[in-house]
C-alpha cells in the first residue's frame, strides 16, 4: 500500500470500480486529500494540517548576485591575488637583429640630408642662397665686463636676407648693426660687394650678385661632385659597420645560413636605394647649375 499527496482542485477517478462505489463520478475536492489504494477499492484521506505543512513547496527566486565596487583596496588586493603582469617584451633574438636596419637607413637618410644641404649652398650662375648670408659671423661692438671682446652672432639673427632677382637685400634691426654687417659681407669668400643704404630705405643693404662666369660655374659643379661622392662614402661606411655585425652572427652560429643570406640581402637593397637617391639629386643639382 502506498500514500500520495495531492493539492487541492477536480480529481477524476479512472477506474469504473471505483465509480460504482463512489456516490458521484466527479468530486471537488476543497482541501489537500491522500488515496490509499488497496484490495477493495479507492479511498481518500484527508490531509491534516501538520503534514499540509511538511509538504509545502518552497518557492525559489533567481535574481543578480551584485559584486562591491574595485576600491584602491580592492584593487591592490586583486593585484596580489592575480598573476603578476609581464614587465615587457622578450628579448630581440640575433636573427631579428640581423633584419633589424633600421640603423642602417637612418644613416642613409643622414648622408642625403647632408647632400641636399650642401648643394643648396652652391652658386654658379649668379644666383645666391638666403641663407649662406644668413649664416655669416657678424663681429659686433665690445662684450665682457671690462671691454676686451667682441660679440660674435650671425647674421641671420640681427638682419633678414630677401632676395629680389639678382640682388639681395639685408635688412637690419637697428642703425648701429649696419657697419658690422656690411663688413661681414664684404669679408665673405663669395666676392660680393655690398652697396651704401639708400635714403629711402636707411636699414637696408643691398647686395648684387656677380654675372656667372665660366669658372664659377665649374667651381659649382665640382663642389656639387664632392659633396655627392661624400653622400656615397658615408653610405658605404654604414654598409660595413651593419656588415660587420652580420659577420659576427656568423662566426658566432647564432643565426642561421639561411637568415644571415636573407638579412644580406635585405642590406643591399637598403644601400642600392641610397646610391640611387643621391645620384638623382646630383644628377638635378647638376643640371640646374650647368643652366645658369
Amino acid at each position: 500500500m502506498s500514500r500520495t499527496t495531492l493539492p487541492a482542485g477536480l480529481l477524476r477517478l479512472g477506474s469504473q470500480r471505483s465509480i460504482a462505489r463512489m456516490p458521484h463520478t466527479w468530486r471537488a475536492i476543497d482541501s489537500p486529500v491522500r488515496i490509499r489504494f488497496s484490495s477493495h477499492g479507492i479511498s481518500l484521506l484527508p490531509v491534516s494540517p501538520t503534514s499540509q505543512r511538511t509538504v509545502a513547496a518552497r518557492s525559489f527566486t533567481v535574481g543578480c548576485t551584485f559584486q562591491k565596487k574595485a576600491g584602491k583596496a580592492n584593487k591592490v588586493r586583486a593585484s596580489s591575488d592575480s598573476t603578476p603582469p609581464v614587465s615587457g617584451l622578450a628579448e630581440p633574438t640575433s636573427a631579428d637583429e640581423a633584419f633589424d636596419v633600421s640603423g642602417l637607413e637612418a644613416q642613409v637618410l643622414k648622408a642625403i640630408e647632408k647632400l641636399t644641404h650642401s648643394l643648396s649652398q652652391l652658386r654658379a650662375g649668379g644666383r645666391l642662397n638666403p641663407d649662406i648670408l644668413e649664416g655669416l659671423r657678424v663681429h659686433l661692438g665690445n662684450a665682457g665686463k671690462d671691454g676686451d671682446g667682441k660679440e660674435t652672432v650671425k647674421l641671420g639673427d640681427i638682419a633678414q636676407v630677401v632676395p629680389r632677382g639678382r640682388v639681395l637685400q639685408v635688412m637690419c634691426g637697428e642703425a648701429d648693426h649696419m657697419k658690422a654687417v656690411s663688413t661681414a659681407i664684404a669679408a665673405s669668400p663669395h666676392s660680393l660687394t655690398p652697396l651704401p643704404p639708400q635714403s629711402d630705405a636707411p636699414l637696408t643693404i643691398q647686395v648684387p650678385m656677380p654675372p656667372p662666369t665660366g669658372e664659377s660655374r665649374q667651381a659649382a659643379l665640382k663642389a656639387a661632385k664632392l659633396a655627392s661622392e661624400d653622400a656615397d662614402k658615408w653610405i658605404q661606411s654604414a654598409r660595413a659597420n651593419h656588415n660587420k655585425k652580420l659577420r659576427k652572427y656568423q662566426l658566432n652560429k647564432s643565426v642561421l645560413p639561411d637568415d644571415l643570406q636573407k638579412a644580406g640581402k635585405l642590406m643591399e637593397e637598403v644601400v642600392k636605394r641610397g646610391h640611387t637617391e643621391v645620384k638623382r639629386i646630383a644628377d638635378g643639382a647638376k643640371r640646374v647649375l650647368e643652366s645658369q
